[in-house]
């Protein structure tokens, strides 16, 4: 394991929270697990876990512990993710594009692609935030 393969919990959430600009540190709690449940739910097994693995151990739980390989297409990720984070949905889709860029600093740009290209075209949304860094 590399360094940024121990990236700390609070580290990660710390960034979500920047990003998001979230005064208190358990509203970027909820909003990656709103976001990283909902993705691990869509997810075969195998994708999410091997996105998982690089991540702090308690986010990576948000990815594994859903019931996986749902089908359900990116309106339904997103709505999804507002009831979870008790938001609107222009909100959830822009906090689940940071999110993702966030996990996308941590994450081994193969893993990102694999989940990336493993989801429907409605799903390049999602992406957005991994873009605008790159």
């Amino acid at each position: 394991m590399d360094g940024i393969d121990e990236m700390e919990y609070k580290q990660f959430i710390g960034q979500v929270q920047h990003r998001l600009e979230f005064g208190r540190f358990g509203e970027a709690v909820r909003a990656t697990r709103a976001t990283l449940t909902t993705l691990g739910e869509r997810l075969p097994e195998g994708e999410a876990t091997d996105l998982a693995s690089p991540l702090p151990m308690e986010i990576d739980r948000y990815l594994t512990e859903g019931e996986f390989g749902q089908r359900f297409d990116y309106h339904e990720f997103v709505g999804r993710v507002a009831k979870r984070e008790g938001i609107d949905r222009a909100d959830a889709n822009y906090h689940a594009q940071e999110i993702l860029a966030v996990v996308g600093e941590v994450v081994p740009p193969g893993n990102v692609e694999k989940v990336r290209n493993g989801l429907p075209e409605d799903y390049e949304p999602l992406f957005e935030g991994i873009e605008r860094e790159g």
